[in-house]
């Protein structure tokens, strides 16, 4: 199972009455830390842990704490301070050096926080905002787009303070075209997490057999692909059938599709003709473009292209580019 949080609440929502359960939530950290604020994990009554908080160092405690907050049905506030050497986090070895605030909610029957409404949103692919109460079995989602933004963040209310999460569902990527190639692409993605969809119209080509970690698989590029894309909420697309007539086919298709990306493996060169076959002006298409596809990593071999192509596209959903992220990693 991913960290993803659908895959987590996947879990509790098939097993929330057969045991108890805690959500464990980060609030608020200073300086530096694994995960930030909003990061969730649900820990159950046999002492499974479903998501992260920390790198690790810390999950061993949460999950001892998370037994008090099951017994006494009321919430358990954690602090773990990486720069004082008195502190349990400290002792644990744990080397971000920052400081870690956790709530532990527990769950029940009566209260399940929004969980239910939240898990329901995600597997219709919906936006919205969690907001829980700090210090407080409260919690509850709110269904809408997000426009902009901001980080998890504290509100204050006259009635306390609130943790405000932006959630979203998971990427869906389309991959044109079900070459050898394809297999890593499809695999590192599901190893993430994310939804994927495969088409490619070759009988030879996207053999089930050979893309089992493909969420599904189709066999024909027309309209009917184009309401797929919408339906399902797709986020990003990938041409790399090897097939300049292919990719135009799909390019055509879903030129008006409410996609963000789009990548285009081999070089600029062809994707023109990409462009040209499909009678398709790249000033006409909505939504951002990668030709060549990815990021320049040096990679050579099929798994590191796909690695490639993967990266530009989550560098492009969540709005980052590579460069600050390891400028801000190496500091």
């Amino acid at each position: 199972m991913t960290n993803q949080l659908s895959a987590m609440l996947g879990t509790w929502q098939e097993n929330r009455d057969s045991t108890e359960w805690v959500l464990g939530t980060v609030y608020r950290t200073e300086g530096s830390a694994y995960r930030k604020a909003g990061a969730m994990m649900l820990i159950n009554g046999h002492g499974q842990q479903f998501g992260l908080l920390s790198g690790g160092c810390l999950e061993a405690d949460i999950i001892r704490n998370a037994r008090r907050a099951m017994v006494t049905g009321k919430p358990v506030m954690l602090t773990y301070d990486g720069t004082d050497e008195d502190d349990l986090s400290f002792k644990l070895g744990v080397g971000c050096g920052g400081t870690v605030h956790i709530m532990l909610q527990p769950l029940s029957a009566a209260n399940d926080l929004g969980l239910g409404d939240l898990y329901e949103a995600l597997q219709k692919r919906q936006s919205g905002l969690y907001f829980q109460k700090i210090d407080a079995v409260e919690g509850y989602f709110e269904a809408g787009v997000l426009y902009g933004q901001r980080p998890a963040h504290i509100e204050n209310r006259e009635d306390g303070n609130w943790l405000v999460t932006p959630i979203q569902p998971e990427p869906h990527v389309l991959v044109v075209g079900g070459g050898l190639d394809a297999r890593p692409v499809i695999g590192i993605a599901h190893q993430m997490g994310w939804q994927t969809t495969l088409v490619d119209p070759r009988p030879a080509n996207a053999r089930a057999e050979h893309f089992q970690a493909a969420g599904t698989i189709l066999r024909k590029i027309d309209g009917d692909l184009a309401t797929y894309v919408t339906d399902h909420k797709v986020d990003a697309v990938i041409l790399m059938a090897h097939s300049v007539s292919i990719d135009a086919a799909a390019l055509a298709v879903l030129c008006d599709a409410p996609i963000k990306h789009l990548s285009a493996l081999g070089p600029r060169h062809r994707f023109r003709d990409v462009l040209n076959e499909a009678g398709v002006s790249r000033n006409d298409l909505a939504f951002d473009i990668s030709s060549p596809a990815g990021l320049d990593i040096g990679g050579q071999l099929p798994e590191s292209i796909a690695l490639s192509m993967l990266s530009g596209i989550h560098a492009a959903l969540f709005k980052q580019s590579a460069a600050p992220a390891l400028a801000q990693a190496a500091e």
